[in-house]
């Protein structure tokens, strides 16, 4: 039954909308009577139930629009409440001023005016605008916070000044961090100021006379040791049709006496350095303290190595039932010192004090350069001649390593490639160190050539140092290397043997 209406109800509904047509025209048709047209047009017409459930659909969508518009008023009324109104009640209530109103709350407007040009001024500025960095929502700051504000502001500008003057750069912070303490000038406490009597001058920068006193006086005494060993006469030429060298010995004065009857039984070795393995020695001369030799030596050498020897002059003691002593030693770096050598020249040399022979290590040549602006230091590692043999094949493998010391510490190290087989290696290799002008006066490098060992330790051929505290060579370069920044200045050096008390941390040659 419920399937004949549901099929039948639409056949229905368009004959009333057939019916409903015919009597709206006009005139009606036949068969029609008017007054069944107006009482059919009087009926209200049927909704359909799809129309009656999207008018329920409509208004459940606006109660619902509506019920959320309510809450998120809510809300944003109750985050208000609790960020806004809340906090200015507790500052309210806690401020001192809400119960006994300050002398500046009472002022006239005229006594604001003159506040406010106050603030106008320079140094009071940045107060200002700290003040309005601090609180956006209440201009009106109590005093006590101004006072502690401005002092604030007063400490940290002045900490901020001893800091960045002289300003360094950032990559002077890891050597500034090996820095003994006492050297640490931009370190301060940004937390609690320093009372005026804590600031100590610190010795950057100073002259200490007395390093220079003692210096002096350790000269004087190496110069009356020197003196003491007397000195010796010979000369050089050189024979261009065979190719040799000739060192003739003529004569000693004033030798120093090592027997217990005060006189000598000297005599001359003679090397051609570096090659120690051709050693040629005078006759010895009984019981003399002015000996006169007078004898030639002949070494076979091209006239083009004569620029990379060394004439080593020894002057021994002989005994005949102990070890013989050694008086002292003369060496002559440059053989063309006094003439070309085409035609025999006289020579005079003090003999230095020492006790064993001094073994030729070789030499490095290095440049140093310092940009005062960067705080920058190259050292550039150029090449080495003549070095010691230390491997069973007469060679070596070497290679340079640089330390940066500072008051006897051991700040950085860098070191270059490794040469393998060969007495003469070229580097060409630039070690680069970051240091601030103002430290300049308590650091020196210390140079080490070693040897490369696959097994085993490396062994240090031979070392040199340069810097303010140095001797020699080491600090005239160094001197020169700050007379002239932005300069690069090159120089050989000889290299020494390393002192049995030696260390890294103590770094007195």
């Amino acid at each position: 039954m419920s399937g004949v209406r549901g099929t039948g109800e639409p056949r229905c509904q368009a004959a009333l909308a057939v019916l409903a047509s015919l009597c709206r025209a006009r005139p009606p048709p036949l068969g029609l009577d008017v007054e069944t047209c107006r009482s059919f047009e009087l009926e209200p017409p049927e909704r359909s139930p799809s129309a009656a459930d999207s008018g329920t659909s409509v208004s459940l969508l606006a109660v619902v629009v509506i019920v959320c518009g309510v809450a998120l008023v809510a809300v944003f009324l109750f985050l208000f409440w609790k960020l806004c109104w809340m906090p200015w009640r507790n500052k309210e209530a806690s401020s001192p001023s809400s119960a006994n109103p300050s002398p500046e709350a009472l002022q006239s407007p005229s006594s604001r005016g003159n506040m406010a040009d106050k603030l106008k001024d320079p140094h009071t500025l940045g107060f200002l605008e700290a003040a309005v960095k601090i609180s956006h929502t209440s201009p009106d700051i109590p005093a006590e916070v101004q006072m502690s504000v401005k002092e604030h502001i007063k400490r940290h500008t002045r900490l901020q000044r001893q800091t960045t003057e002289p300003a360094s750069s950032t990559r002077h912070t890891s050597f500034k961090r090996h820095l003994p303490r006492q050297m640490h000038v931009s370190s301060v406490d940004y937390g609690n100021e320093l009372p005026p009597a804590a600031e100590q001058p610190t010795s950057i920068g100073r002259i200490k006379p007395e390093l220079y006193k003692q210096k002096s006086v350790d000269g004087d005494d190496a110069k009356s040791e020197a003196k003491s060993c007397g000195k010796i006469n010979f000369s050089l030429r050189y024979d261009y049709e065979n190719e040799t060298l000739i060192v003739r010995i003529l004569k000693a004065f004033d030798l120093p006496a090592k027997d217990f009857c005060g006189s000598s039984d000297p005599y001359v070795k003679i090397y051609l350095l570096p090659d120690r393995k051709c050693k040629l020695q005078t006759r010895v001369h009984r019981k003399t303290l002015n000996p006169t030799f007078d004898e030639n030596f002949h070494f076979p050498v091209p006239y083009e190595e004569l620029a990379d020897r060394k004439l080593h002059l020894s002057v021994f003691d002989f005994d005949r039932f102990s070890r013989h002593d050694m008086i002292g030693e003369v060496i002559l770096d440059n053989l063309f010192e006094a003439s070309d050598l085409s035609r025999e020249t006289s020579i005079w040399k003090d003999i230095q004090y020492a006790t064993s022979e001094s073994v030729d290590l070789g030499e490095i040549m290095f440049s140093l350069c310092y940009l005062p602006t960067a705080g920058r230091l190259t050292l550039t590692v150029i090449k080495c001649r003549n070095l010691k043999a230390m491997d069973i094949t007469g060679y070596s493998d070497p290679y340079v390593k640089v330390s940066l010391l500072c008051d006897g510490r051991r700040l950085k190290k860098k070191k270059t490639t490794i040469k393998k087989n060969t007495l003469n290696p070229v580097y060409n290799e630039a070690i680069i160190f970051d240091i601030p002008p103002e430290n300049m006066d308590q650091v020196s490098l210390l140079i080490s050539v070693m040897d490369y060992d696959r097994v085993g330790h490396n062994e240090i051929i031979g070392v040199c140092r340069v810097g303010i505290n140095a001797e020699g060579l080491g600090r005239d370069h160094w001197n020169e290397m700050l007379a002239y920044p932005r300069k690069p200045i090159a120089h050989w050096h000889s290299l020494v043997e390393v002192k049995k008390s030696f260390k890294e941390g103590n770094p007195r040659l």
